[in-house]
């Protein structure tokens, strides 16, 4: 029988098939460490072969990373988040690296910083959660790269990856000013968020260039509940809108959903909605929602990107805030004339 056990597959096995080191076939299977293409093809043909696994924890012994990601995730009820954080982590484990999901907010910083300490994670992918201080003051120690997608922190060692959120926004009151309405509403979001801070000046500025302003602005916090609330808030008034954009799909839809079932109103012949985030859902015939598309795909590619060049030691920019291009999609809901 030897020194092996039936069954398993070795790296050295995959070598001998392969007729390259040891080493090389370590390589192949370490996210960022280099081997030539040809090598790379040898090994992993010689691995589907034997059905080779890497041993990922001896391999975390050798180059003292765990090829461990964690990805940092808060209120996933709205499904633009949910599909955010699994193209996250598909994009992870595209590359080799093993996504480990944290979810949470500020009152649970101890479990947070328990599993990134238990599980050695190499760097920490941050959505849509607010990071405590605690948690910060504790990944600052431990010089992880943290990457913030869809979400802007200050810290000069954090790297956020954002829509131009003040734009994007802005393109929305363009759209609304220019199809004709004159009693535009605003629904923000959650106040301690950048994206809701940015798209709120975003809009209002542009609606000053254009000579107007809102006639009314409602809180809301990115759920189809404050939507309804606001909406319901909005059309109560003597003087209703004509229109209102909303910080995000959920909130839009929400008004959209109330105007119709409580008001009797038609969308768009007597009220337009817009939001923000390209969600599915507002997709869908019954809403056809008008929304901005913030190219979710390309912060993550480029968040994947940052975390492995960081991980390669090639550095990349830190403490930076990138941005990426929002696009404007027009539907229905604010198509037709009133």
């Amino acid at each position: 029988m030897g020194d092996k056990k039936e069954g398993r597959v070795r790296a050295i096995d995959v070598a001998r098939l392969a007729g390259v080191s040891r080493s090389a076939v370590s390589r192949t299977f370490t996210p960022g460490a280099y081997v030539s293409d040809a090598t790379r093809a040898k090994v992993l043909r010689a691995a589907q072969a034997l059905t080779y696994y890497p041993n990922a924890m001896a391999r975390s012994l050798t180059t003292q990373r765990s090829g461990i990601v964690g990805v940092i995730s808060a209120d996933l009820q709205n499904p633009f988040y949910a599909l955010t954080l699994e193209r996250i982590g598909g994009a992870l484990q595209g590359q080799g690296l093993a996504p480990l999901v944290l979810f949470g907010d500020e009152t649970s910083t101890k479990a947070q910083i328990s599993q990134i300490l238990s599980y050695r994670v190499d760097a920490l992918i941050v959505t849509n959660a607010v990071l405590s201080s605690r948690l910060t003051d504790t990944v600052s120690r431990m010089k992880l790269p943290v990457v913030a997608v869809n979400r802007y922190f200050p810290q000069d060692w954090i790297t956020s990856i954002t829509c131009d959120n003040i734009h994007a926004a802005g393109s929305v009151a363009d759209h609304l000013h220019g199809v004709g309405s004159t009693r535009i509403a605003l629904v923000t979001g959650k106040a301690d968020t950048s994206s809701s801070r940015d798209r709120e000046a975003g809009f209002l500025r542009a609606l000053v260039e254009r000579g107007t302003a809102p006639i009314a602005i409602e809180t809301g916090d990115y759920s189809h509940d404050s939507g309804v609330l606001a909406g319901r808030s909005l059309l109560e008034r003597s003087v209703a809108p004509d229109a209102v954009f909303c910080a995000n799909d959920l909130m839009a839809m929400g008004v959209v959903d109330v105007a119709r079932s409580e008001f009797g109103l038609r969308v768009p012949e007597d009220l337009r909605v817009a939001g923000f985030d390209n969600s599915a859902v507002g997709s869908w015939q019954s809403y056809s929602l008008t929304t901005v598309d913030q190219n979710i795909p390309q912060m993550i590619d480029l968040a994947v990107e940052i975390v492995l060049r960081q991980l390669r030691g090639e550095g990349g920019p830190t403490g930076q805030h990138l941005q990426v291009k929002g696009t404007l999609i027009v539907r229905h809901s604010t198509s037709s004339p009133i």
